[in-house]
């Protein structure tokens, strides 16, 4: 498959994609930071106001869509408000994966809770952080504006299981490949 005959396919994914939501440009709005606000979203991607849960989805997915990420904060922003809010670990939490072939190639759909759906590609790529302590693997899927998502267990262990073995700079790497980029899982 060329360069462009990927491309196309990457185009094609990306259009197909059930739940593609227009995003508002938060990236552009840059109003006055007015304080915090008591909501937490927690490693899980559950969403908490003022210690209760949010369960209205439709309301989660709307502040998902306004959520942005400056240096280590993140904000509820609109044209004229800004609200810093906690966040544990990742804003996203993604519990489902798709795997799509064509032409010998994979492409990784990744979908959150809130909906939002991600290729595993160059500009969304994949890192696994590793627990000096534990041991333990927190997989991230990077998703827009800086932010990224938490990938659950259940998904990381899909990635396991179609993971495949490199030689990189000497060392075999598990990892696994997606719109032609190779992704460590160590």
């Amino acid at each position: 498959m060329t360069d462009q005959s990927l491309d196309d396919w990457y185009k094609i994914l990306q259009d197909n994609l059930s739940t593609e939501r227009g995003l508002p440009p938060v990236e552009k709005w840059n109003p006055p930071l007015l304080g915090d606000i008591d909501i937490r979203i927690t490693r899980q991607g559950v969403w908490f106001h003022e210690g209760s849960e949010i369960k209205r989805q439709p309301l989660v997915k709307l502040f998902s869509s306004i959520l942005k990420r400056e240096n280590d904060d993140y904000f509820l922003v609109t044209p004229q408000e800004k609200w810093r809010i906690a966040v544990d670990d990742a804003p996203f939490f993604f519990t489902r994966l798709e795997v799509e072939r064509k032409d010998g190639r994979q492409a990784l759909v990744f979908s959150s809770t809130t909906d939002d759906q991600v290729i595993a590609a160059s500009a969304h790529p994949l890192r696994v952080s590793v627990d000096a302590d534990s041991g333990e693997p927190s997989p991230y899927l990077s998703v827009r504006g800086g932010m990224e998502g938490l990938l659950s267990r259940s998904v990381y262990y899909q990635l396991a299981d179609i993971s495949e073995a490199r030689q990189i700079e000497g060392k075999e790497v598990f990892g696994v490949q997606s719109m032609d980029c190779f992704f460590p899982l160590y």
